[in-house]
């Protein structure tokens, strides 16, 4: 095959569909481009739709669980680091939080939970090019922990701040620095609160 596909939208079945709606517009600067009450269909860039919700009329939908069988989570690049902190600070105004915070090595990345239960993951790419993060994947600090520890947000923006070099701060080891946090997995994985 010659083509390559890219991905072009994802789709979320919910029972809360304003809700929904509306956590996406905030978290991801999205903007409805069609909705009726069935169907939303969002963009925040270049695609005419890349989220869609469905909330499908008479279906008694059930609640997922952080343990239920489903996507992961889906994930969204910023450009900067700058970009990405300024953009947590502008959540946590607001009081969206994240789930937890995880240093890859290959991203840098902040989870949330929608109100639905599911993760969005808002990140950085650490590396320029592709193939840099393919070797990174390839390597030992990464087949040691391919998930990565986790880091306090604050701390990083304060330290950019302050002048720490960027590519300081993307590192596993400044992440391990700061002070002892809950494993991300356990986190990734804890149940939602009632």
């Amino acid at each position: 095959m010659n083509a390559r596909p890219k991905l072009a939208h994802i789709v979320f079945m919910t029972a809360n569909l304003p809700t929904m709606r509306d956590w996406y517009r905030q978290v991801l600067g999205a903007q409805v481009v069609y909705e009726d009450g069935v169907l939303c269909f969002l963009t925040f860039d270049e695609e005419h739709h890349r989220l869609a919700l469905v909330s499908p009329p008479g279906a008694p939908l059930q609640p997922r669980t952080a343990l239920t069988t489903c996507m992961h989570h889906s994930a969204y690049t910023f450009p900067t680091l700058d970009d990405l902190l300024g953009h947590y600070a502008e959540l946590k105004a607001v009081g969206i939080e994240p789930l937890t915070p995880i240093q890859h090595g290959i991203t840098t990345s902040l989870y949330y939970r929608d109100p639905d239960g599911n993760l969005a993951e808002l990140q950085i790419d650490n590396f320029a090019h592709a193939q840099a993060a393919t070797d990174y994947m390839m390597g030992a600090e990464f087949a040691a922990d391919p998930v990565g520890p986790a880091f306090d947000p604050q701390r990083m923006a304060a330290a950019l701040r302050a002048g720490t070099p960027v590519a300081t701060l993307l590192t596993r080891a400044w992440a391990q620095s700061g002070p002892a946090l809950p494993n991300p997995m356990e986190r990734l994985t804890s149940p939602m609160p009632t």
